[in-house]
């Protein structure tokens, strides 16, 4: 494969802005709203003391900020796609 068709290839909107923020951010608070009622077995790691999360421990917030982003990216990726987004 020529290595100058594939660059062609690639996109080169790549911008971060405040509107993939937003978007990232608001996916990332809702994996963690939805991890907080959906994970069943909890406190198995170091507990967490930010408000409203007691026993909401570091795996549990790696896991849902994980979920979070994949959810970001699929979002960004999907209104670049329609081009509702820059």
């Amino acid at each position: 494969m020529n290595i100058h068709y594939a660059i062609a290839l690639t996109t080169t909107n790549t911008n971060w802005s405040a509107q993939i923020a937003f978007i990232m951010i608001t996916s990332n608070i809702f994996a963690i709203a939805m991890g907080r009622y959906a994970i069943q077995v909890r406190n198995l790691g170091p507990s967490m003391p930010i408000a409203g999360l007691q026993g909401f421990g570091l795996t549990e917030l790696l896991a849902t900020t994980s979920l979070g982003h994949v959810i970001g990216a699929g979002v960004i990726l999907g209104l670049r796609s329609t081009g509702l987004i820059a």
